[in-house]
């Protein structure tokens, strides 16, 4: 379930480089753009369990709270992917929005999963509030948090 952030954060649609780094955005692109892509990037490398492109966009610092309350670090996360633990077969995400205060930016949206973590399906949507810094000229989550939506 920890995973579940992950797809947080992150579409399907769009194409991701096995790379440390992600794809630069589009010369004029607005920070809100540019987060954006990041975030479908992200979608696509966990479909693709590309924890290079991962580890990229992630700060050595990142933390993320699951939707059980669990918190997790940027080593025990990309573990569990690299591992096969989390498996993510499909990830798309949806409403999201942005707000930028200079060098950092929020993204609040909705990721739609198809998932299985240690055998158990988790598949379903998920809200996600990714925060993101941009350090060093580039963009890293520094942090990630995600609940279950959940039918009333």
């Amino acid at each position: 379930m920890k995973g579940l952030l992950a797809a947080i954060v992150l579409a399907a649609s769009c194409q991701l480089f096995a790379q440390a780094k992600p794809a630069a955005p589009a010369k004029g692109a607005s920070v809100e753009q540019e987060l954006i892509k990041l975030e479908n990037d992200w979608n696509n490398a966990l479909v693709k369990r590309d924890v290079t492109a991962l580890s990229g966009m992630m700060a050595e610092d990142w933390t993320v709270v699951d939707p059980e309350g669990t918190v997790e670090n940027k080593t025990q996360f990309l573990a569990e992917i690299k591992s096969g633990e989390d498996m993510t077969t499909s990830a798309m995400a949806d409403e999201m929005k942005v707000r930028v205060y200079g060098d950092a930016g929020v993204v609040l949206g909705r990721n739609t999963v198809k998932e299985k973590y240690k055998g158990k399906d988790v598949s379903g949507q998920y809200r996600f509030t990714d925060t993101w810094v941009k350090k060093a000229g580039r963009w890293q989550c520094v942090a990630t948090a995600v609940t279950k939506i959940t039918k009333r």
